[in-house]
């Protein structure tokens, strides 16, 4: 029997755990006390966060909502039948964050992120928080740049600026997301990035969203955030802020990279959120379901905060920090044209003005079918082009007063001569603003086709020759005169010269018309 030495064991020993590795689990974990309904009341996790992401089995994560004594309230991202009761649950330490970069742009992700086109992984370096606080107000600078839509009537009458929040509102089917598109496939080529945010809506009509924007080139500038009508409620509530955060990336970052700076400029961006209503009515399945106080139609207390902090953070920032803008184009879905609604009356208080669609212009032939009335923007004449705020300027009130003089003109036949000009300049007015969809145009031909009608040029033209005379218009501007439409477009002022040569311009446009089409004549 050999003897071993008190040396030799202890080298053995330290040979054994030299290669041991003593690292200590210390994650946080509780248990799943009851779920159901998408909801998981969780045991044990005394320091977790509001909204912190949570991690379930079965790679299903969960938004801690609901800090109460006994336990968490926790709502569920996926597949509520993977989750049992006495699963274990962890902590993240982290708020629900979303890819962000240019490795996102032509991609239709879900509100996490992961895609849903097919298109393989995002490549993402940066990640940003879905909430975040908006910028105070010495960060802001006032809306002074147009962020043109391409359709006349609203260019002209409701303009919007970079850095505005602009309500779309009406009924379904009265063309809210047609306008919408419009103003994504016009920024093509100009530099801003568009997020078009589709909450609660079939899978079919995403898809078609989707289609369209490619089939009009627009879809390398736009991202596509999907929460379908199929999606978990928590999915559906969640979209809108992850979409504006992945918007926030691009106007608080230059253009090498790195946070802009006055030499740095930010960039640009539109984000449409289709529809808030929908988003609503999410949040308030959840808080019914955590068991919070109802309030008006069930909402809970804080159905205002829900959009408040999501379309203040839309802004126009100040030079120091990049002078970046993120526009939003919030949707609301009313119930037979009611917009004193709780939550249109919501929405329309927190925004900077509001266009009014309404079913019966939509179903009468006037699209977009804009309720001039109703709809204000509060802002955006100042960041209107020039040319076009003096030509637009009697425009509204024309049209207002052709809707008054019109109601009282079906009641009798004796009208003067001054009420029956009215009248037939506001048909033509009417008809002038009319526009098809998907085919966004230029502001300098916008400003020739509204000077055109409000300064009486189309009064002697039949009603259903003002359209086939705006495109020989449109054809003549840009063949010939295209000198003019470039001083339309950057003139400070409309000048009286400038004006003598649009009148010009269209003078000789009419003749060519009125040889070709005599009888367009009254």
């Amino acid at each position: 029997m050999t003897d071993i030495s008190a040396r030799e064991i202890t080298q053995l020993i330290k040979a054994q755990l030299a290669g041991l590795d003593r690292g200590i689990d210390t994650a946080e974990v509780g248990t799943v006390l009851s779920v159901g309904d998408g909801i998981a009341r969780v045991y044990g996790l005394d320091k977790v966060m509001a909204g912190e992401l949570l991690e379930f089995p079965n790679e299903v994560f969960g938004l801690a909502l609901n800090l109460e004594e006994e336990d968490v309230g926790c709502v569920l991202m996926g597949d509520t039948a993977l989750i049992r009761e006495g699963h274990e649950v962890r902590r993240t330490k982290r708020i629900i964050s979303v890819p962000v970069g240019t490795a996102v742009i032509g991609r239709v992700v879900d509100p996490l992120g992961q895609p849903l086109d097919g298109k393989g992984p995002i490549e993402a370096k940066e990640y940003y928080p879905i909430e975040r606080i908006a910028p105070g107000v010495v960060a802001r600078q006032p809306v002074k740049e147009p962020m043109q839509t391409g359709l006349k009537a609203i260019d002209a009458m409701i303009p919007i600026g970079r850095g505005q929040r602009e309500l779309i509102i009406g009924d379904r089917q009265t063309g809210k997301t047609s306008v919408a598109l419009d103003a994504i496939i016009n920024q093509k080529g100009k530099g801003v990035v568009c997020i078009y945010v589709a909450i609660g809506q079939k899978n079919s009509t995403v898809a078609q969203v989707v289609q369209t924007l490619e089939a009009n080139g627009a879809m390398e500038h736009t991202i596509v955030v999907a929460a379908s009508a199929s999606d978990p409620a928590p999915l559906q509530y969640i979209a809108p802020y992850a979409g504006c955060a992945m918007g926030e990336y691009f106007q608080f970052t230059g253009r090498d990279g790195k946070p802009a700076t006055k030499d740095n400029p930010g960039g640009h961006v539109l984000v449409i959120y289709d529809d808030l209503s929908k988003q609503a009515a999410s949040y308030r399945e959840i808080s019914l379901l955590l068991r919070r106080p109802p309030g008006r139609e069930a909402y809970p207390g804080d159905v205002f905060y829900l959009h408040s902090r999501l379309l203040e953070r839309a802004s126009k920032l100040n030079d120091d920090l990049g002078g970046g803008s993120l526009t939003a184009l919030p949707i609301i879905e009313t119930q037979a044209n009611d917009v004193s609604a709780y939550i249109p009356t919501n929405v329309i208080s927190i925004t900077d003005g509001q266009i009014f669609l309404e079913s019966d212009l939509f179903y009468s032939g006037q699209r977009p079918a804009i309720n001039v009335g109703i709809s204000v923007s509060r802002v955006g004449g100042s960041a209107q082009v020039r040319t076009m705020r003096t030509v637009s300027g009697t425009l509204r009130l024309d049209l207002a007063q052709y809707r008054e003089l019109a109601a009282f003109a079906q009641f009798g036949s004796d009208l003067d001569k001054a009420t029956q000009s009215q009248l037939n300049r506001g048909k033509r007015l009417t008809e002038i603003l009319k526009q098809n969809v998907f085919v966004p145009m230029d502001v300098a031909l916008q400003v020739a086709s509204v000077f055109a009608g409000t300064k009486g040029f189309l009064d002697d033209l039949r009603v259903e020759a003002v359209l086939p005379f705006e495109k020989t218009l449109h054809r003549t501007l840009v063949s010939e005169k295209t000198a003019l439409l470039d001083e339309v477009r950057t003139a400070k002022k409309m000048t009286k010269e400038l004006e003598e040569a649009l009148a010009a311009a269209v003078t000789e446009a009419k003749k060519l018309f009125l040889a070709d089409n005599p009888s367009a004549k009254v």
